[in-house]
């Protein structure tokens, strides 16, 4: 890449229409001339190769990704992390922002991905270390996606929950009970006050408790639920599974009872979420299992938030992202992104319920409220509810008791003082 060639895959932004183009954000690290490596960034992920050899055209213009914007943060002496085959020596710490013409793969997820986050991206000569750090996406793009179902919205009217949090729970243990007493695990969490009782990211359709009677037990015990409690509840059965099963343990779930299902998104994949969110006949909430191996690292791989975007352009109308607190080992900020990303406007969307996750209790909810700003979002303990020690009617009992005192004004532990499932939670998960 000579500097003439590059200056080909730079422009202003007025040049192009927004419309017909992406925006990506990446930081990287690179050895050389960082406009060099930015140009080649663009290259490899569009037009690598833009004319034939002896023929007089030049594809760029129409195909290729362009820079809008290059900054340099700094120099290291190395790269941040070492990598095979990539050469030691000074660095630039970089921040770009690409345009990428969306008309290169149109509106298909596998697509997408593989122009903005494939082999054109982390395989660039001279960038060893590189992050995709965020995508925005045009309306005229978003047009051609169906988006959640239901939303947040959607899903509080079917559970008739406004003005607080939704709660969740994670039926435990989550591996090895049969469905008999699993179901009963479930129907003492909705008595005690959960919306929705769900099935573990762990647990589908396993021999030991298939889905088939673990459904239509759950699905039993919602409706009684429902007509002892006098509220609607939701079951939340995990149908992840090979891709030609996915509409069948759908209907076969939702036929027993199941108003909810849930997927492990990125081992499944987005565009396999997508076609079943067409399917769909009850919300879609998606688990991170996977995202945490291509987003860890802070100078390689893909952040949260573009998982995010990914699982709501898909159609899911919750995403179960890693929550706040040392459990998940996420930063604060990155988890905050995550909820904008559920919630921010997003063409003609409706909103994903943002549900973060991670070793929750009744001590950590108002945390999670005070820092996502409102009442739109998730609670998901687990052992939280069923690993309580006056069992899970007490557990669950012991998260609505926490939010009265949000709503009270009263501090966790006056409320305790009149609340022995409050005080036993405290007890039981405070030190932990």
């Amino acid at each position: 890449m000579t500097p003439v060639d590059a200056s080909a895959f730079f422009a202003q932004p007025g040049e192009l229409n927004p419309e017909d183009y992406l925006e990506l954000d990446y930081a990287f690290e690179c050895q050389g001339d960082p406009r060099v490596a930015a140009a080649t960034l663009c290259s490899e992920q569009s037009t690598a190769q833009w004319h034939r050899v002896g023929v007089d055209e030049d594809f760029r213009p129409r195909f290729a990704a362009k820079v809008l914007r290059l900054s340099v943060d700094g120099r290291r002496s190395s790269p941040s992390c070492r990598t095979t085959g990539a050469a030691q020596g000074e660095v630039s710490l970089c921040r770009v922002t690409i345009a990428h013409p969306h008309g290169n793969f149109g509106p298909r997820i596998p697509n997408l991905l593989s122009a903005v986050a494939g082999e054109g991206v982390y395989f660039v000569p001279g960038i060893p270390l590189i992050k995709l750090l965020d995508l925005r996406l045009p309306d005229t793009y978003l047009a051609e996606f169906e988006g959640p179902q239901f939303g947040v919205d959607g899903i509080r009217d079917l559970l008739g929950v406004h003005g607080r949090p939704v709660f969740f729970g994670v039926i435990k243990p989550n591996i090895g009970l049969p469905p008999e007493p699993f179901a009963g695990l479930g129907y003492q969490g909705w008595l005690g006050g959960l919306d929705v009782a769900k099935d573990d990211e762990m647990l589908a359709d396993a021999p030991w408790c298939p889905l088939e009677r673990r459904s239509a037990l759950l699905g039993e015990a919602r409706r009684r639920a429902e007509v002892q409690t006098g509220v609607p509840k939701g079951y939340l059965a995990n149908i992840t599974d090979e891709v030609e099963r996915l509409c069948d343990l759908h209907d076969l779930a939702v036929a027993n009872g199941a108003n909810l299902v849930l997927v492990n998104t990125m081992t499944l994949g987005l565009s396999a979420v997508r076609m079943l969110r067409r399917h769909a006949r009850v919300p879609l909430i998606g688990h991170f299992a996977c995202i945490a191996a291509a987003s860890r690292l802070p100078c390689y791989g893909i952040h949260t938030r573009v998982f995010n975007k990914l699982q709501r352009l898909a159609g899911l109308d919750g995403v179960i992202m890693p929550g706040f607190g040392g459990r998940m080992g996420m930063d604060e900020t990155e988890v905050l992104d995550g909820v904008s990303a559920c919630l921010d406007p997003m063409g003609p969307f409706a909103r994903s319920l943002p549900i973060p996750g991670g070793s929750e209790w009744a001590g950590t909810l108002e945390g999670i409220y005070r820092r996502v700003g409102g009442v739109d979002f998730g609670f998901i303990p687990g052992r939280g509810v069923f690993g309580h020690p006056m069992g899970p009617a007490a557990g669950a009992t012991s998260i609505r008791q926490a939010w009265d005192a949000i709503e009270k004004g009263m501090t966790l532990e006056d409320q305790a003082a009149i609340c022995p499932e409050l005080r036993m939670a405290i007890d039981a998960f405070g030190g932990a």
